[in-house]
């Protein structure tokens, strides 16, 4: 592992800890009240899991042209990431939703697309593990589609009527809440390159592995 990942390591995991620390100094929001807490983490994640579909989707993107294995590793562990921080959005965000809207679920734009997100992650996952000779190409393609959703998802509620303020709002957070929100998603950012790096470096120590044994029946 390179020098950088223990040193931060360690300052993702104080990040972490102290993030509970700003989240319970925050103010409350007028209409909401301590539910809207929920938002520090759910923004946070649903912001990563919409960059790991952008990451998995350009590194499949550059396998497709360039053939290089380090690539399609790399879009690998973002998939999977992408299915990790997709499934937090859409636990805390119907968590959220059911107290603040009254509802578990709508099928609204952003909702729905990013679901549809979430599932071609899913579904890159499936093709990896099952589709045997030329899934590697396969699950690319799908990874171009979930990169293609990404933007649909971020600016959905600009264009559509949804339960989602519209992207303006999070800009024009007061510092009190705005300071732990980027506290919260600098923490998530460095835990998803932390996991990113080394589940991309199991992969490759799992090449190498592969290639010692067919040298070995050689």
């Amino acid at each position: 592992m390179p020098k950088w990942f223990t040193p931060a390591a360690i300052l993702c995991g104080l990040m972490f800890a102290v993030s509970p620390l700003l989240i319970a100094n925050a103010p409350y929001e007028s209409t909401m009240g301590l539910v809207q807490k929920i938002f520090y983490f759910h923004l946070p994640s649903a912001m990563t899991f919409l960059i790991s579909g952008v990451i998995c989707g350009i590194a499949s993107l550059r396998f497709l042209f360039g053939g290089d294995p380090r690539h399609d590793r790399t879009a690998w562990a973002a998939a999977e990431l992408t299915v990790l921080f997709g499934l937090l959005t859409l636990i805390t965000g119907p968590l959220w939703a059911r107290k603040a809207w009254g509802v578990w679920w709508q099928w609204d734009v952003r909702l729905t697309s990013s679901l549809m997100g979430w599932m071609v992650s899913v579904a890159y996952l499936l093709v990896r593990k099952y589709g045997g000779p030329g899934s590697d190409k396969l699950a690319a393609g799908l990874a171009l589609f979930g990169m293609a959703n990404v933007p649909f998802v971020y600016i959905s509620v600009n264009y559509w009527r949804t339960i989602h303020p519209a992207t303006s709002v999070v800009p024009t957070l007061p510092a009190s809440m705005g300071l732990p929100l980027w506290w919260c998603l600098a923490a998530f950012l460095l835990f998803f390159t932390l996991m990113l790096r080394l589940r991309a470096r199991l992969e490759e120590q799992r090449a190498r592995l592969d290639d010692l044994y067919l040298s070995l029946d050689e």
